[in-house]
């Protein structure tokens, strides 16, 4: 059995390996790495997949949320409702641009953004709404286009984990995830779904007027060189990672497919230990959702991560190591007892769930080259143990 990797980028590059290299020299060739013919390809072909109008490629998924809150207009103190059980970039940009974060707790089997949390937080200093799409499940759209529409609220999607989503509508409609609120961000670091060689990101809108405005941003505010139109920031996809994108773009239906399959498989081999609870793909309301069925396309599994009921996550975690199983624990620390955010508005009644998600959760190796004697070995080893 070949080694087991939590992400096995090298073994994705080797199958893609012709088409990269010729690409990236290409790109050294022409000298061509900043603002080069590939960035505008790649802009344009993501734009098709996504059936977005417009998208802004930037240096990372980091920026890409803090520069489609500028382009938003939102000011000093206005407040932005975000996830407690996420990674700290999405509250990050929140409090460097000196706005108000406001932390609300997950629902317990999605982990994504709780309805009634964020009804709740709701005040009238509320401007945004961040919701994330967590590991790569759709978090409840209808619910959150509602709130934010009685409320007259943004919404910024953070789609860094579930680029290639389609949520599914109560009416059934499908739309990409990252393209149904007012502006999307994603990240594409290497071990996304869809990644690069490097850093990069972007921003996805349908309004063109913020297209304009954030197309400056991302560029020093300019539209025109050396003429400063707004205020903007450095922030540019440089063409070597755009060249690897428009390789990979393409491929990155069956990299979520092979993601599900992955999936399928770990949930099956787990299905009768009753210590272990697998992820749901429920998105909505729909009471068809729930099963990983060959029609599922709401989740892409940027992490396969279950939950440990019977007190020995931690244990295990460490068992699998030392069986060469890398895992992680996503995350060990929210973002409310975070040093950086601590509130005294924060009580820990209001984070229930994501108290308990922070003992219980652990995420398996989960990548498109994952094999079934691989597959086997880890949840023998997982049911076994637990």
């Amino acid at each position: 059995m070949k080694k087991i990797q939590m992400v096995d980028l090298q073994g994705q590059y080797s199958n893609i390996k012709e088409t990269i290299d010729s690409s990236i020299e290409e790109v050294l060739n022409s000298s061509a790495y900043i603002n080069g013919p590939y960035v505008h390809q790649f802009q344009a072909d993501l734009e098709k997949y996504l059936s977005v109008k417009h998208v802004i490629p930037c240096a990372n998924g980091t920026d890409a949320l803090q520069i489609a809150m500028m382009g938003l207009g939102l000011n000093q103190g206005d407040e932005v409702i975000t996830v407690d059980f996420t990674f700290a970039a999405t509250v990050e940009v929140i409090a460097l641009l000196k706005l108000t974060p406001v932390l609300i707790d997950v629902e317990p089997d999605t982990f994504n953004i709780d309805i009634d949390a964020l009804k709740k937080a709701i005040t009238p200093k509320t401007k945004a709404i961040v919701p994330v799409h967590l590991f790569g499940l759709c978090a409840n759209m209808d619910a959150v286009m509602d709130v934010a529409k009685k409320h007259n609220l943004f919404v910024i999607e953070d789609t860094a984990q579930a680029i290639g989503a389609n949520y599914t509508f109560k009416d059934g409609r499908k739309q990409k995830v990252g393209t149904i609120g007012h502006v999307g961000t994603t990240s594409f670091f290497p071990s996304k779904n869809l990644g690069c060689y490097g850093d990069g990101g972007a921003i996805f809108t349908n309004d063109d007027d913020l297209a304009h405005t954030i197309r400056g941003m991302v560029n020093h505010g300019m539209y025109k060189r050396y003429y400063h139109d707004v205020v903007g920031v450095n922030s540019r996809l440089d063409s070597i990672q755009a060249a690897v994108l428009k390789t990979k773009l393409p491929l990155l239906d069956k990299y979520c497919d092979a993601r599900r399959n992955a999936a399928r498989y770990y949930n099956t081999a787990f299905s009768q230990n009753n210590n272990i609870i697998t992820p749901t793909t429920k998105s909505n309301a729909s009471p068809n959702c729930g099963e990983i069925c060959d029609s599922c396309d709401c989740h892409v599994f940027h992490q396969y991560t279950i939950k440990i009921m019977n007190g020995k996550r931690n244990e295990l975690h460490q068992h699998l190591l030392d069986k060469g199983i890398p895992n992680a624990i996503y995350y060990p620390v929210p973002l409310h007892a975070q040093k950086a955010y601590q509130d005294n508005r924060y009580k820990e009644d209001d984070f229930t769930t994501t108290n308990e998600l922070i003992e219980t959760v652990i995420s398996l190796p989960m990548h498109t080259e994952l094999d079934e004697e691989q597959l086997a070995f880890i949840t023998k080893t997982i049911n076994d143990f637990v």
